[in-house]
């Protein structure tokens, strides 16, 4: 039965079993979450050892021959900075190795171009008036709450399967100067699992801004999260900037937070000498140095680059069948009623789905009412609002399996009778 070619008795008809379906599963009691993408118990146990690496026997002296467990080395340790080079793809001179959150330096990033300039003649971006930041959407959450604290105008960017629409952030860097950067997850987007075309990345690093100033901040937080043997590639968003004569174009942001323990990870940015240069100037007085013996025993743990890579494999054997249920569950229980899109992501750790429009929040209000936890309807663009009350964003890597069906369940039973509900009206 397809919905939007039922008749207004057909519809009611099947309100009525999607009401009483409904109130079945609300009568259960449930308890269920979808919405942040944390990692599941099963994925937190995958490091255990690594808490053993490094105990009261070890030798705590790292290549740099300096005591991990004292002050010093503000940029972090260099096994640890060489890592982190491979894992973004740049010289590991280039890299900072700083505490457990990505987001964290995120946001030292931009409070610190907010109060210091990046390029000689500029301006601190407090002076900036009518500052603006563009924002791909949907995208993540926090990176938009980063920009609305500190008083951006967020312009929104319409993605595609390829990223972010190239011509329209051509057009609008090279005729504002107020413009000054674009939040990026260039490699299984959040929250569609896109990945930036070979062309997106090098017109990106091809940019004219008229601000010279305008940063990229590619936080490619999923660089080596595949969840299936086809994964994507992407493009190396660097060496397209050096080759363009554009080095200090991009800030590149990444952690082990989804490798190792959320809580409890490692977190690196990169960027050219000229940036690196103003943002270890406000780190040294920030911070003496941060946690090297974590630095430490990660670099125990893995021991090289290909380690990490043979860990990602544990984690792919988990979050896969998870996605499978997600997106086996919304092809049975939607496609038959023609409500719905979604992405089918090769990595990361979200779907993207766009139900009826006007619908998303009523989904998420459904789902709440029975016991079914989501991200808020709306959180995927900038300052919550989602012209079209379409997208929601689905995080299938917490629940336990059996769990996980549930919820998808429930959020397809709600899907629908939202839908009903507003084609009633109409």
């Amino acid at each position: 039965m397809n919905y939007l070619q039922c008749s207004k008795q057909e519809l009611e008809q099947e309100y009525q079993s999607l009401k009483k379906l409904y109130e079945d599963e609300k009568g259960k009691g449930l308890s269920l979450n979808m919405a942040r993408g944390k990692p599941g118990k099963a994925q937190l146990d995958l490091s255990l050892d690594m808490l053993d690496v490094v105990n009261s026997k070890s030798d705590f002296v790292g290549a740099d021959k300096m005591d991990c467990r004292n002050y010093g080395i503000l940029e972090g340790i260099e096994e640890c900075r060489k890592l982190f080079g491979e894992i973004l793809g740049v010289d590991y001179q280039n890299v900072m190795v700083g505490g457990s959150s990505s987001l964290n330096m995120m946001f030292d990033t931009i409070s610190c171009l907010m109060t210091k300039p990046v390029v000689e003649g500029g301006k601190p971006w407090y002076e900036v008036e009518n500052r603006k930041f563009l924002c791909p959407v949907p995208g993540y959450d926090r990176h938009f709450g980063i920009t609305g604290y500190y008083g951006f105008e967020m312009i929104p960017i319409p993605m595609s399967e390829d990223g972010p629409d190239m011509d329209m952030i051509e057009k609008l860097t090279a005729e504002d100067d107020t413009i000054k950067g674009i939040w990026c997850v260039p490699k299984y987007s959040n929250p569609q699992g896109i990945t930036y075309s070979d062309e997106t990345v090098r017109r990106l690093a091809n940019l004219k801004p008229a601000a010279k100033d305008f940063r990229i901040m590619w936080d490619n937080a999923y660089c080596i999260h595949d969840i299936n043997d086809t994964p994507d590639e992407l493009l190396n968003i660097y060496d397209e900037c050096v080759k363009a004569g554009n080095e200090d174009l991009p800030l590149l942001f990444c952690s082990t937070s989804k490798i190792t323990f959320p809580g409890a990870g490692v977190a690196a940015m990169a960027a050219s000498p000229n940036n690196m240069k103003v943002f270890k100037e406000r780190y040294n007085f920030q911070v003496i140095s941060y946690d090297k013996l974590n630095m430490l025993r990660h670099v125990k743990y893995f021991g090289n680059y290909q380690g990490v890579l043979d860990h990602m494999q544990k984690h792919k054997a988990v979050l896969a069948p998870k996605f499978e249920i997600v997106l086996d569950t919304l092809e049975s229980e939607l496609v038959p009623v023609g409500i719905g899109t979604w992405t089918k992501p090769n990595g990361g750790y979200f779907v993207s789905i766009d139900v009826l429009e006007g619908t998303a929040k009523r989904v998420v209000a459904l789902c709440r009412e029975a016991g079914l936890v989501l991200t808020g309807a709306g959180a995927t663009y900038p300052n919550g609002f989602d012209p079209k009350d379409a997208n929601i964003r689905i995080a299938p890597s917490f629940p336990p399996n059996d769990e996980l069906q549930l919820a998808m369940d429930v959020f397809c039973i709600c899907v629908k009778l939202a839908a009903v509900e507003k084609l009633l009206e109409a």
